[in-house]
């Protein structure tokens, strides 16, 4: 650490008194172990006697950030910035904070100021690099990936996300290997478990699932590591056919994710009803018909088959598929702090000239993937919620909503260990999402039949020729075999699918039925009969 940093550091517990110390220590302790309640105790402490200091905010933040009101710990971390603007770790951790409240540009911008402030922070080039993977920017996510696993050869969670970019790229055996050597320094690696369990094209075997158990068990894990090790477990049984098994590993494992953060169905559910009256009627657009003519938005719920409808997309010669792109909701962003006010409640004082202007901001923040080829794909999972918003500001675009069979997407869900997927947490956490999904989609399938398209995974698997020339034609491109040989393309894929779209389409995926009468709650969530054999 330089000498300035180092001074830094030294007096960030400067002016607390021994007691407000001993707090602020004991709060530390508990959030690095992932013990969001014990911490807040602690807080409660230092915050009666120092409601102000610069540390103190900072612990503040990251509790608030752990129990989901982001706008609160970005609140507290811009204070404490503002009381210390030359440390490194309150920029790291305003990044962080910031990044988890979908507020990209400012976070790699923090990020970057803890770089710059403190350069051999493994952490802070770490954090850089995942936002960096999130903007899809793979280039720039490498580079400050290998600057955190060159300050810190030991940095497990760093040399993990190398291994997804091995795997993004088709590199599978590589990625395992890399995988291998994380567990073998940290045994309860609990990403780097759950990446060799994700690889698709091994099973781990009983040994494996031995040494995670034991992993689980040592002194040390984190709450995060036993998060992703328990899905790893649940993955690694499933593959065996211990699917009762599987499900009750996974039951554990969500329930200590849900008590760390909590989903709040009813408000998702409001939040859904607020946007589809706002877009009712639709707004008049933005007047330049032609604008966002480039574009195939692509939305769904996780585990749906978007990324194989993308790649399908993508092995076409006119279009470049740049995955999941945060510039929509970005944009949208922008917005809410222009107008001092959330999504969607300024709606409806938008102007067609209001309209234009977020399309061409949009088209602005996507200038890279517009000149590589005609058209481009953006595949956010959720802007399934900024429908309408997608057709007022980009009155040419086209949205292809991607559905699967309910039982078995909220399914894959639930099995699939995903950042943010809080409402998967419960079987009526999942049902009551995808309820949300359903009445959106065919809301705005209604409002605009000329430029949504849905794309059913089950149609498109029984008879591929038919569906992807329809999508085809859908798009405005013309047929190519190439799109039907998707499993060819060469192309990075950030997503859990990078191993399937390598493949030819297959018609064995369901897999509730293994279940059986096990998943018998989840299908009651969703108003299904019980398992009939």
């Amino acid at each position: 650490m330089p000498a300035d940093q180092t001074a830094i550091a030294k007096t960030r517990l400067d002016g607390l008194t021994p007691q407000a110390i001993r707090y602020v220590v004991a709060t530390a302790d508990a959030l690095h172990a992932g013990r969001v309640d014990e911490a807040e105790r602690h807080i409660v402490g230092a915050m009666s006697m120092f409601p102000e200091h610069p540390e103190v905010l900072r612990l503040l933040a990251g509790i608030q950030n752990l129990r989901g009101d982001r706008q609160a710990a970005i609140d507290s971390m811009r204070r404490a910035v503002a009381l210390r603007p030359d440390d490194a770790l309150y920029h790291n951790t305003l990044g962080a904070v910031l990044g988890e409240n979908t507020d990209l540009d400012a976070a790699i911008a923090s990020l970057r100021r803890a770089c710059e402030l403190q350069p051999t922070m493994a952490t802070a080039w770490y954090n850089l690099g995942l936002l960096l993977m999130r903007c899809v920017r793979p280039e720039e996510a490498v580079e400050a990936l290998r600057h955190a696993v060159e300050l810190e050869p030991q940095h497990a969670h760093a040399r993990v996300m190398l291994g997804e970019m091995l795997r993004a790229s088709g590199r599978f055996e590589e990625a395992g290997a890399e995988y291998r050597r994380v567990i073998a320094q940290k045994p309860d690696a609990g990403t780097a478990w759950w990446g060799l369990a994700d690889l698709k094209i091994t099973k781990l075997g009983e040994s494996d699932i031995e040494a995670l158990r034991q992993a689980m068990r040592r002194p040390n894990a984190n709450e995060d590591d036993l998060i992703a090790m328990g899905f790893a477990l649940a993955k690694a049984l499933d593959d065996q056919q211990r699917y009762a098994e599987s499900l009750a590993t996974l039951a554990q494992t969500h329930a200590r994710a849900r008590a760390r953060r909590q989903w709040n169905a009813r408000e998702a559910s409001a939040r859904v009803d607020a946007i589809l009256q706002s877009f009712t009627p639709p707004p008049a657009s933005a007047p330049d018909a032609a604008l966002g003519g480039e574009v195939i938005f692509i939305t769904s719920l996780p585990r749906s088959g978007s990324t194989l409808t993308e790649h399908i997309l993508a092995s076409h010669s006119q279009v470049c598929g740049a995955g999941e792109l945060p510039d929509l909701p970005q944009v949208l962003s922008e917005e809410s702090r222009r107008r001092r006010q959330l999504f969607p409640h300024w709606v409806t004082a938008m102007t067609p000239s209001d309209w234009q202007r977020l399309g061409e901001r949009y088209l602005e923040r996507v200038a890279h993937w517009r000149t590589q080829r005609p058209f481009f794909t953006d595949k956010l999972p959720n802007n399934w919620q900024y429908v309408g918003a997608i057709m007022a500001m980009l009155p040419a675009a086209r949205v292809v909503i991607v559905r699967r069979d309910p039982l078995e997407n909220c399914l894959a869900c639930y099995r699939q260990f995903l950042a943010n997927n809080e409402y998967a947490r419960t079987f009526d956490d999942l049902a009551a999402y995808w309820r949300d999904f359903d009445r959106a989609t065919r809301h705005w399938l209604a409002a605009y039949p000329q430029r949504v398209y849905e794309n059913v995974y089950e149609e498109l698997v029984a008879d591929p020729q038919a569906k992807i020339r329809e999508l085809l034609a859908f798009c405005g491109l013309p047929f190519e075999q190439g799109c039907v040989d998707f499993h060819k393309t060469e192309r990075d894929v950030l997503t859990p699918s990078a191993a399937q779209v390598r493949e030819p389409i297959r018609r064995d995926t369901a897999r509730a039925p293994r279940y059986g009468a096990l998943l018998d709650p989840l299908r009651a969530a969703l108003g299904m009969p019980a398992f009939a054999g």
